[in-house]
Order: structure tokens, then sequence, then C-alpha cells
């Protein structure tokens, strides 16, 4: 967003307060000069917002009585991004002394949201876990995922449309537990009443889930995300990697953490520096390759690629891509 344009909008923000304010107190706040805010006020008429100007001493700018800005206006997949947006950067570390501003723009909007959307991203917000696994997370269909976290929150059970890694597409009964974000994707664990198993799903691959009459009982034990990672320890995988990383556990773990890969020592430590830097054998199953040559090198350490020939292939990529924007071609 542009300055100027962000000044727009803290101008109407402080208009919406209530009141008449002054000239000199909006430029004040906003950090510009009076004639500007002048120009703001006229932008903001423009787009039918009704401001008055108030004669007198006391005189300046204020709202029309009564105006109040109508609800956001998102759909279903713009408020899902929104919010998985500021829920990803308060993961990141965004925060502030005592509140992070994620969260109180989260609030914000939601407050304005449509009662019914509101309703189902709450839902979402509180059946959603994330592992520590890397990867950018390609959100799913936005009616799926809600109808999902809805299942879960209300306990009743959904029927979903699933296909599965061939392609084979089948119709199923799910009483879901949770739902987890992992290694850049999204899952849904939960009992299979039609089996008597519980299961674990890509979200992705569900093309419809619709509610079903009835209730279920939560069972005890793992959490969501720890019946995920089990279940994804046990599947099988489209890729075995194998890689050597020279470094320290933590500097891999930051990187490819345990809920990814297994880390074995490939030679004895090198303790003269006191760094306890070494070699270390590092192993992957994963269904896609196409992360790890970002997660690789964002890691920074020497590492060589034992399996499969296709990763070198993909690093080699990377890394002309980058040589060829950092010379400018």
């Amino acid at each position: 967003m542009s300055r100027p344009t962000g000044r727009v909008l803290t101008l109407l923000e402080l208009l919406q307060s209530g009141g008449t304010r002054t000239v000199a107190e909006l430029a004040g706040r906003l950090g510009v000069e009076g004639r500007t805010v002048r120009r703001y006020v006229e932008q903001l008429i423009e787009l039918d917002i009704p401001v008055e100007s108030v004669r007198g001493r006391y005189g300046g700018y204020r709202l029309a009585p009564g105006y109040r800005l109508p609800p956001l206006m998102f759909s279903d997949d713009e408020a899902l991004a929104v919010l998985l947006g500021l829920i990803a950067g308060r993961r990141a570390g965004l925060t502030a002394a005592e509140h992070t501003a994620g969260e109180t723009a989260a609030a914000k909007i939601r407050r304005v949201l449509p009662r019914h959307l509101a309703g189902r991203l709450d839902a979402l917000l509180g059946a959603l876990a994330f592992t520590d696994g890397p990867g950018d997370f390609d959100t799913p269909d936005a009616g799926v995922l809600l109808t999902v976290a809805d299942a879960v929150r209300r306990r009743h059970p959904v029927l979903i449309r699933y296909a599965d890694r061939e392609g084979r597409r089948s119709e199923r009964t799910l009483h879901a537990y949770g739902i987890v974000a992992h290694s850049g994707r999204w899952y849904v664990t939960g009992r299979d009443p039609g089996i008597d198993e519980d299961r674990t799903f890509r979200l992705d691959r569900i093309a419809d889930a619709r509610p079903l009459p009835g209730s279920f009982e939560a069972p005890e034990g793992p959490d969501p995300a720890q019946r995920v990672l089990s279940a994804l320890a046990t599947a099988a995988y489209r890729h075995e990697v194998s890689l050597r990383i020279h470094g320290t556990a933590e500097q891999i773990r930051a990187r490819l953490p345990a809920g990814v890969a297994r880390l074995a020592e490939h030679e004895p430590a090198r303790t003269r520096d006191g760094t306890g830097e070494r070699w270390w054998r590092v192993e992957l199953r994963v269904e896609r390759l196409d992360w790890l040559p970002r997660e690789l090198a964002a890691l920074d350490r020497p590492f060589v690629i034992e399996r499969p020939e296709a990763l070198r292939d993909l690093v080699v990529a990377l890394a002309d891509r980058l040589g060829s924007r950092a010379l400018g071609d």
C-alpha cells in the first residue's frame, strides 16, 4: 500500500472515532501539512464518504451523523487468505510487546465480517494446528476447509469425495478430529467409521465436503498434529532422500525439524574449535522435492546429495536461477 493511500485510510479511521477533528490535529496525526489534509478529505468525498466541513473557531472535519462503513465484503477465499496470512506472520515471530499486530488486525477483521463467515473462520482457527515442518502453505479449497473445520468443532460426521495418489476416487464418511498444516500441505485426521480405522487425508485431494447428521466423541490420546506426523512416518512416499550436511544438530533442525528428517552422526565431532560441527546423515521421505532446494539454500551449510539424482538437478536449477538474477540477466 502506498504511503498517501495509507494516510487517507488513517484519516478515515480518525474521523470514524467520532467528533469533529481540526485540520491542525489531523495534520499532526498524519504528519502532513494542512493543505494535504484537505486534499485527502476531497479523496474521501470522491469515494462517496460523507465528510462534513465544520466552520468556526472549533471547526474542522467530521463524518455525517449516523454514517458507518459497511461490513467488509470478503469472499470465503479472501477472508481465509487474510486470516491465515496473519497467523503465518505471528508464527514467523512478527510480534509486538504484548499483543501482535497480527492478532489485533485479525480481531478487527473478524468484527466486521458477516456473522456466518466469522463463525466459520472461528471454527477453523479452533481446529487448526501447525507442525514445525517447512514449506509455503498452499491453501486448499476454502469451502472444503471451512466445512471440515466446522465438522471438527461441532463433532458431526462429514461426507468427503476423495482422490488418492493414483487418482482413484471414493466417497467416505469421516469423523474429523483436527486439521494440521505440515510441510506445505494441509491434512485432516479422523476416524473412518466405514472401515473403523483412523485415517489422514490431504485436504487438496478432497473435491467436496458435506456435513452429515449425527455426532461423535473425540477419542483420548495423541493430538491431531501428533496423529498426522505418526501417519506420515509410516506412509509410502514417492521420494527417499539421503543427504550429508555439515553443521550442528541445532542448525540443521532449524530448517529440517524432527517431524521431517532423521539425523544420524556420519562422523565424530571435531571439538577442537568448540563449535560441535560435524557431518550428519540426513534422511527424508517426501512426496515432493521442489521445496527442498530452498531449505538447503536457507540452511547455508555444506551439503552432499546422495540421492535422488532429481534433487541434484533441482538444486543446480535453483543455483542457475539465482546466478542469473544476480547478474541481472
